[in-house]
Order: C-alpha cells, then structure tokens, then sequence
C-alpha cells in the first residue's frame, strides 16, 4: 500500500493498535517487577499485540497471493515473485536492525556465537531461543509462513492438478493450520506439564508451533473474497463473538483457574489457536471500517507507516541503550516516569527518520522493480 487512497484505516488502526500495545508492553522493563493490574494488563498487551500482528500479516499476504493464484498459471516464477517483494519489504529492514544489534552485543562484550541462526530465521525455528534481540522471535514465524504457504500451493497443484483452484486454495491453508496445530499436540506430548514462563519461552515463541496463527488470518482473506456479502452483512456480529472469546481468554480463564499447571493440554494445544481465532473474528468489522475524521486517521496512518520500524528499534536497540544510560534502580518514581517518556519519544522519532531515509526508500525501490 502506497498511498492513502490504496490503504483501508480498519487495517491500519489494527496495525497501529498492535504496535502500540507491544511498545506499552515494554514500558514494564523501566520499572522495578510488581504485581497489580496495570502490569498484568500490560503484559497482556504485549502478548495480544503480536497476534493482531500475525492474524493481520496472514489476511494481508493471503489477499494477495490468493490474487495471484486465482488469476494465473502459479509456477515457481509466481512463487518467486510474490517472495521477492514480501523480501523487499521485511529483510531490508531486519537485516540492518540485527547488524546494529550484533555490534552492540559485541560492544558490551556479550556471546555472539549464535547469531548465525538470526540470518536465516531459525534462532526460534524448533527450540526456545537465546536473549539476544528477543523481539525477532515473531519475525521468523512471519518470514517463513511467507515461504510456507507459496511453496505449499506450488507443489500440492503440481502433485494434485486442481480444477477449482479457489477451493484448493482453501484446502491448503486449512491443512496448513492443522499441521501446525499437530506440532503443538506432538509439544504437549512431550511436556505434560509446565509453567506460564517455560510456556511464554517454549511454546509461543517458537516458529513450528506458531504459523498457524498466519494461516488463520490467511483463512479470512480466503472468505473475505469468496463471501464478500457474508463478510459485510455479519461484521458487527463476529466482532461481538471475538470480544466475547477474548473476555473468556483473558479474564475467564484466570477466573476458573484454567492455568498451564493445571491445564497443560488447553494452554499447549488450544489456547494459542483461539487467540488468533479471537482476532479473526474482528477482522470482517476492521478490514471494512473507514472514517474521514482527520484527527483520528492521521495519527493512526502515520503510525501504521512506521510500526515495522517501531517493532525492530524499540527495545533491544532504543530501550537497552536508554537502560545503559539512566540508572533506574536509584531513580525515583518521577524519574522513572520521565525515562518513560524519553524512551516513547526518542523510539518514534527515530523509527520515523528510519523509516523515512531508509525503509521507504527500500520500498520505493521495489515498487519500480
């Protein structure tokens, strides 16, 4: 999307909503560790806005690459071409991110001798990954569902020969979600039993048990296109399901006690996929929500524009960095407060000159490719 007239603010305000609940999320690591509410809300915003952003990247590449399927021959040129732009968009960016992180690591003296994996997304491919550049777990789960799901349609058509492509295109991404669903399952056979932090570290962090959360937002853009009156007439109706879901998830559970001690196969195997099952259900509402109200879309555009640069420079970089320079076990709390704002100004202020000099540009550069 390249201009306002292409974008859609439903999609948009979903983006900045995600970014914006992941940064608030982090906020956590300025201050001293306590329990009450507001961190434990903040840290559910932290894990909700990385599923918005999964179910968000599966409805936005399955729109296009369902496009792509359905119009033409696919063939290993379609497949390369559809990689090379998603390519274009997200490795520019990573790359040069993980290179900043890797001399800083290098900086402060700390082990380097697993990096290599962070180059190929693999540093969370099929185990808990190392502390370095934390955030990029959910970047391999994104850049290998872009791989997955082309190479996946490419070679079933080839073996398969479908006649009706648009319900083979749902077959695939359906088999798809329950393949990752089953690594889950094979987890939980493994582990019976765990807590909330091995959990966090284990299983939600890890790519294999996670690209079926894509997938589920790859079955929207699927029905978003075959059922477009359904999608448009029920809206209003599946946003109400989704919150009712989200209510019971977040509030519920803790409530009834439904907790990954006691309830290991709910929380390896479920619970993950009702996540992004609960996001999916807002989807119809967002994807179709506009509004010419200026003071509202402005802010939400501009910072959908620069959340990709938000999620790479905002904590490892700008908050590890901040941390070096402020000593927040002395600080008091107004203090503490203010490294706060620091932080939230400084990260969108560079993420915006990163994305204006650097991530634009590479963007732009694709777009005459």
């Amino acid at each position: 999307m390249t201009n306002n007239t292409q974008r859609i603010f439903g999609l948009d305000l979903m983006r900045a909503m995600a970014i914006t609940m992941v940064l608030c999320s982090h906020i956590l690591w300025i201050y001293e560790p306590k329990d009450g509410i507001v961190r434990q809300l903040l840290a559910l915003f932290g894990f909700l806005g990385v599923e918005v952003f999964f179910v968000l990247s599966g409805f936005l590449i399955g729109r296009i690459l369902y496009k792509i399927y359905i119009k033409d021959d696919f063939t290993i040129k379609s497949a390369l071409g559809f990689l090379k732009r998603r390519w274009f968009r997200t490795l520019p960016n990573y790359y040069l991110i993980l290179l900043i992180n890797v001399v800083i690591t290098i900086s402060l003296n700390h082990s380097t001798h697993i990096l290599g994996l962070y180059f190929v997304f693999l540093h969370n491919g099929f185990s808990k990954m190392s502390a370095f550049f934390p955030e990029s777990w959910s970047l391999s789960v994104e850049e290998w569902a872009y791989i997955v799901l082309p190479i996946s349609l490419l070679l079933f058509s080839v073996f398969f020969k479908p006649k009706n492509k648009k319900r083979f295109f749902l077959i695939i991404t359906l088999f798809l979600i329950a393949l990752f669903i089953f690594f889950k399952i094979l987890y939980q056979s493994k582990v019976q039993t765990t807590t909330l932090d091995e959990w966090n570290v284990s299983l939600k962090s890890v790519m294999i048990y996670r690209l079926d959360s894509i997938f589920i937002g790859v079955l929207c853009a699927w029905l978003s296109s075959n059922y477009a009156n359904f999608w448009a007439k029920f809206k209003f109706q599946s946003a109400i399901i989704g919150g009712f879901i989200m209510m019971f998830m977040y509030f519920g559970m803790g409530y009834l006690r439904i907790l990954p001690e006691t309830c290991p196969f709910i929380w390896n195997v479920i619970y993950l996929p009702f996540a992004s099952l609960s996001i999916a259900f807002f989807v119809p509402f967002l994807s179709q929500l506009e509004t010419s109200i200026t003071i509202i879309k402005k802010p939400v555009v501009f910072i959908s524009r620069i959340s990709y640069s938000i999620y790479l420079l905002h904590y490892s970089v700008i908050m590890q960095l901040l941390l070096l320079i402020f000593d927040k076990k002395n600080a008091t709390l107004m203090q503490l407060h203010f490294i706060t704002a620091v932080y939230l100004v400084t990260t969108i202020t560079i993420s915006y000159l990163f994305y204006r000099f650097y991530e634009k540009p590479m963007m732009d550069l694709r777009d005459k490719n």
